[in-house]
């Protein structure tokens, strides 16, 4: 029998939907300001004037016109303005600022002077001022753990924000392109002007070619240039996602800021670049101008069609193949691929507080899931008797390892593979696995999760449960997936007891946040 296949909300809509829902049950205020005639609806082309009450993460202001949410570009928390719905669905709508009728308080000018100007879709709020902003993650993650973790006014405390929110980001993820500039002519493709090196537009794969940048590192933006420099005067080809043709793809940037120390990765469709060594030269210059110090560049190897940023072979071009960080008194290798907090002066503020709630004596065993190079557990480490680590990222492993060696730690392993398949088989005792890993694993205190976007798999949630640790210490990049974890770590027998967003990135809408949760029992 055949099935009606379901209808796909893009992701957008998706994400609209999650703040409309968010914003229509929250706050008593917000209650009591959605209070308006069923049988009105607003209409495309239709102008309204509305007061923005909340902002999406991606930088919209929400109001309510006719009993629909509209999302507005350009408008922030704070503002009355006058707009004209550009878009409309069943229960909210897309819509454009024509109007400021009275400025928020919070209201400010784009310090970003290059690529917000040109559409870039980095900081999202931009137009807000850094106290409003960190009110408003603040907020969110309050929302979110009430209405979709139900939790009864949940204990969030003050956010903790970044005294200087500029430059703070270590790595840098330009795509390279011809800046939508490449046509066919007689059979072959030519590209047509300069180079694009910069950032996505919102929610499209055109590249803005930014010079500048508030919030990447100044390493970073010299690298770009410098690039941007020798593709123009060796006619080295850029990548073009229509066509699928050209030689530059990528160009990703990590700096070290305890160290000064930077790796470049060159993303190519082909095997190496004309000319490397004047690259090598340009690129060492502009960030020794930059002050700091290129350390290693290396070749990331990516044939494959679409828009897949990275592939899976890295190979040398001049230096180390790692370059070394320190977060307060540890030191951490990075390579192309493993993961790293993007923004370090944060970093050590949100592991304290982990560490914090973790509440460790020396006697813990402590099992760290989604453990990337093993940041969180390392950390931690001094403080606990025995850590292991999962992680799916066979070259995280790796630095993991190697981060153990380098800070001295010998109570610390690491085990590669998905968090939700490695830890059940782990439980199981399974012919093998290392009998003092289970041993340590079953007998976990503490279990840190910090997973991606999506959250945790139900099954991971299930097996940790299983486990019984006294303290689960959960580390999110998303209050909406959070909440939902939360509330099933509940229904299992955990309950929530505290949490801190922090700030870690500035003029973006996205927030960190640490939770506290501990079993029931305790």
């Amino acid at each position: 029998m055949a099935t009606r296949r379901q209808k796909t909300i893009p992701y957008r809509d998706r994400l609209m939907v999650r703040h409309l829902r968010s914003w229509t049950h929250g706050s008593k205020e917000m209650k009591e300001h959605s209070k308006i005639e069923e049988n009105r609806m607003a209409k495309k082309g239709q102008s309204y004037q509305v007061e923005i009450m909340d902002m999406s993460e991606q930088g919209q202001g929400i109001g309510r016109a006719d009993g629909m949410a509209a999302f507005v570009q350009g408008a922030v928390v704070g503002d009355i303005a006058e707009i004209e719905f550009t878009k409309v669905k069943k229960h909210y709508g897309f819509a454009k600022l024509k109007k400021l009728v009275k400025p928020s308080p919070s209201r400010i000018e784009p310090i970003c002077k290059d690529g917000f100007s040109k559409g870039c879709g980095g900081c999202a709020l931009a137009r807000l001022d850094y106290p409003g902003q960190l009110a408003l993650k603040e907020r969110m993650v309050r929302e979110k753990l009430g209405r979709l973790g139900g939790i009864q006014e949940p204990d969030v405390k003050p956010i903790i924000g970044m005294e200087e929110p500029f430059h703070y980001r270590n790595k840098a993820q330009f795509p390279v392109s011809t800046g939508g500039n490449m046509m066919r002519k007689g059979g072959i493709l030519e590209n047509l002007g300069d180079p694009a090196v910069g950032f996505y537009k919102p929610r499209s794969h055109d590249v803005v070619d930014c010079q500048e940048c508030m919030i990447q590192s100044p390493a970073a933006m010299a690298a770009a240039d410098a690039l941007r420099r020798f593709m123009k005067e060796d006619n080295i080809s850029a990548w073009d996602e229509r066509w699928e043709k050209g030689l530059m793809r990528h160009l990703i940037v990590k700096t070290a800021f305890g160290t000064g120390e930077v790796m470049v990765v060159l993303v190519i469709n082909g095997k190496g670049i004309p000319n490397s060594a004047k690259l090598i030269e340009m690129l060492d210059e502009a960030i020794c101008e930059a002050g700091f110090s290129l350390e290693s560049i290396m070749l990331n190897i990516n044939k494959k069609k679409g828009s897949q940023i990275m592939g899976e072979v890295c190979v040398p071009l001049a230096g180390k193949q790692t370059i070394l960080e320190t977060v307060g008194d540890m030191s951490f290798e990075i390579s192309p691929m493993s993961f790293f907090q993007v923004n370090p002066m944060q970093m050590k503020k949100l592991y304290d507080k982990a560490r914090e709630y973790a509440g460790l004596t020396g006697t813990e065993n402590v099992l760290d899931l989604y453990c990337g190079l093993g940041a969180i557990g390392l950390y931690c480490a001094g403080d606990a008797a025995r850590v292991v680590g999962i992680e799916s990222v066979k070259n995280a492993v790796l630095d993991a390892n190697r981060n153990a060696v380098i800070n001295g730690i010998v109570n610390a392993r690491f085990v590669c593979g998905k968090a939700e398949e490695e830890l059940p088989r782990i439980l199981a005792s399974e012919d093998d696995v290392d009998e003092e890993i289970a041993e340590a694993v079953k007998a976990a205190d503490v279990v840190f999760l910090d997973p991606p976007r999506a959250g945790c798999r139900p099954e991971l949630l299930e097996a940790v449960a299983q486990v019984g640790p006294r303290r689960i210490v959960y580390v999110s990049c998303d209050p909406a997936t959070l909440a939902r974890d939360v509330k099933l770590l509940g229904d299992m027998g955990y309950q929530f007891v505290e949490a801190t967003p922090v700030d870690m990135f500035p003029w973006t809408g996205s927030v960190e946040t640490v939770v506290k949760i501990q079993r029931e029992d305790i």
